[in-house]
């Protein structure tokens, strides 16, 4: 039984190994590759470097109201990510190109 609960808790590790707002680096490249490459707008830009700011203040906010992290807020926090990350792909590949 031992051995079950062991191998259970050990596949079920990955979900949340990586330390929560690890990808706001990640994030954070693309949004300056897109600059750099011309395919993001000022504008563009400004709106998705905002709304990581507002990420990673939640993280952080969510960090120091006690205990940590609970498996909401990392839920929570997840689904941010990945909304931010779909929005940083649309505006990369909408056909609006700063000249």
């Amino acid at each position: 039984m031992k051995t079950l609960l062991l191998a259970v808790a050990l596949f079920a590790m990955p979900a949340f190994a990586a330390p929560v707002g690890a990808r706001s680096a990640s994030l954070q490249a693309r949004i300056n590759q897109g600059v750099a490459s011309g395919q993001l707008t000022g504008p563009e830009a400004a709106r998705l470097q905002r709304q990581e700011n507002r990420l990673n203040r939640t993280i952080a906010r969510d960090r120091c109201d006690g205990g940590g992290l609970t498996m909401h807020e990392r839920a929570k926090i997840q689904r941010r990510e990945n909304r931010l990350s779909r929005h940083i792909a649309v505006q990369k590949h909408d056909a609006q190109r700063r000249f």
